[in-house]
């Protein structure tokens, strides 16, 4: 939010676990920043896996900088 208020566009990446917690979290704080969600789990992945999840998802985490709508 303060980076967004200061014209640096900004989102958040996370886990697909989370978005509805992200949901409540952006209707409490009346806020609702870009975002990217992942497949769920991330902790037991392998880093064969994590790359391979960074590559599927490189585009999307880029647009949440690039793009201003």
């Amino acid at each position: 939010m303060d980076l967004e208020s200061r014209g640096i566009p900004s989102g958040f990446v996370a886990s697909s676990e989370f978005i509805q917690a992200a949901e409540a979290q952006g209707n409490s704080l009346g806020i609702h920043p870009r975002s990217v969600f992942v497949p769920h789990p991330i902790q037991d992945r392998t880093d064969d896996e994590m790359v391979q999840l960074a590559r599927d998802a490189i585009d999307n985490v880029l647009q949440l900088v690039v793009n201003k709508s």
